[in-house]
């Protein structure tokens, strides 16, 4: 047993939901459970709320918006509750760790490592932006003063995914808190704990009460009702594309909220003719589709290659997927853990059922592991009238197309309903410059796996992304209002 499954014996979870300060029940009474996938265990049974639980997390997110207690605040002084709450998550690292990874099936080592540690440092950056953008003055005559202002949107409503739940979390209320809003989260329902944990650590902070309200459930309980709210300004998502339009459409059918989503994925690597070091590619797009269960919206789950490279990319790309440690998400040791849920694993074995059905050849992987697990998967010989070439599986499988020109290999890397991001591998840095420019994808890694840093905006394209993009001062403008103020000085 490790030092991990020692705390985890002794967590205290979370089990009420968070509403103007106060830990409370759902309005019924309801409850669901939420499970460890790599166990099957109860973890704890939290409320289920509804349309009257909704209800009050507007209204008190409201009032407490317009009483100013968060939303007139000097930047600096939201700057200064912030940063303590980033210091909150910093010392409490390894109790967060251990309860995303008993709740997600996440490795121990990513959420020690990545997850917490970047949910502590995008909140602080947001934080410390925030006094340091200024507002504009219009260039008008001398009679005549024109100024340019943002003032923060009012309420925010943020739906989070359930494959990096802290991390979207802080993606989410950094920029939000940041510029004056009140925040409702409605966490997953497969990951609710970290949230309601987060939310326990920003009162302590001193985030006034109202400000952060946190409603856990169901999806057509607690995000639709928050979708169709008439007295929430605007609502955040990252998740799949199907319920993106749905947000959309509640948007439209009630107040005409202001929508950012950052949907779905299926990101090709493109790996040109004159890409070199074929051993080194291959182990970053192992790690760039194999990394946390491959549930991960810009894995790179189609590689692109050209025929030069094709065959000697795949022999090893193979050679690193049976590296690849698959165990207890609390043994370090571990590098994938469980699927997420019973559902997804069905989703994602059916698409490699169906992978096998319509010719693709296997090369590595296709079976489930014990449990929730899922092998490591490679198919090649993948043409894109397959149905794993367009939809995306969101597990730890990967498509090899071979191109027949570097020309081709584009082409092939664009014909996708999606759009969120997308690798390059080439030696010739014009090359480099020239294709990055024409991969139709939010952002495009060269010679690497990337999604960017907390400075670099991130979103997608066509049908995975609309309406704004998460981190970077970017960020900020999709929870602000652009105001035009004029004075007549004649």
């Amino acid at each position: 047993m490790s030092e991990y499954h020692k705390i985890a014996e002794k967590l205290s979870l979370p089990s009420k939901i968070l509403i103007g300060g106060a830990w409370r029940d759902a309005a019924s009474g309801a409850t669901f459970a939420t499970l460890d996938p790599a166990t099957g265990r109860t973890l704890a049974h939290l409320p289920a709320c509804a349309a009257e639980d909704v209800d009050a997390a507007v209204a008190s997110a409201r009032a407490a918006f317009r009483a100013g207690v968060w939303s007139d605040l000097h930047p600096s002084a939201r700057k200064a509750v912030l940063a303590r709450l980033a210091d909150l998550i910093e010392d409490n690292v390894t109790e967060l760790a251990v309860m995303e990874a008993l709740d997600a099936g996440k490795p121990i080592t990513d959420c020690l490592t990545i997850d917490v540690p970047e949910t502590a440092n995008c909140i602080r950056w947001h934080g410390e932006a925030q006094d340091k953008l200024y507002d504009q003055i219009a260039p008008s005559a001398p009679d005549a003063l024109g100024l340019i202002v943002r003032e923060p949107i009012g309420v925010v409503v943020a739906v989070l995914p359930w494959n990096f739940p802290l991390m979207m979390m802080a993606w989410k209320i950094g920029p939000a808190l940041a510029t004056g809003n009140s925040v409702i989260v409605k966490p997953a329902k497969e990951t609710s704990l970290t949230a309601l944990r987060l939310g326990e650590l920003a009162l302590e902070a001193g985030v006034p009460p109202g400000v952060l309200n946190i409603v856990t459930g169901m999806g057509p309980d607690v995000g639709e009702p928050l979708g169709r709210h008439p007295d929430v300004d605007a609502l955040t998502f990252t998740g799949s594309t199907e319920t993106g339009r749905r947000f959309l459409t509640y948007a439209a059918q009630s107040n005409m909220k202001e929508v950012c989503l950052e949907m779905g994925g299926k990101s090709a690597a493109v790996v040109l003719e004159d890409a070199r070091d074929i051993p080194k590619i291959a182990e970053i797009q192992a790690g760039a589709i194999f990394w946390n269960m491959g549930e991960n919206c810009t894995a790179n789950s189609r590689i692109i290659a050209h025929h030069s490279v094709y065959d000697a990319l795949i022999d090893e790309l193979a050679k690193q997927a049976k590296t690849w440690v698959i165990g207890d998400p609390l043994d370090p040791k571990t590098q994938n853990g469980p699927l997420v849920s019973d559902d997804h694993f069905a989703k994602v074995s059916g698409l490699v059922e169906t992978g096998k059905a319509q010719g693709a050849r296997l090369v590595t992987g296709g079976e489930p592991g014990e449990g929730l697990s899922f092998q490591p998967t490679i198919f090649a010989d993948v043409t894109p009238d397959m149905t794993i070439f367009r939809e995306e599986i969101f597990g730890p499988v990967v498509t090899v197309t071979r191109a027949d020109s570097d020309d081709h290999a584009v082409e092939l890397a664009n014909d996708s309903a999606y759009g969120l991001a997308a690798t390059l591998y080439t030696s010739d840095v014009r090359t480099a410059h020239r294709v990055a420019r024409r991969l139709h994808a939010g952002t495009v890694s060269v010679n690497s796996y990337s999604e960017g840093e907390i400075s670099t905006p991130f979103g997608g394209m066509k049908e995975s992304g609309f309406g704004g993009r998460d981190n970077g001062i970017h960020a900020h403008e999709q929870y602000t209002e652009l105001k035009t103020i004029w004075f007549d000085l004649a």
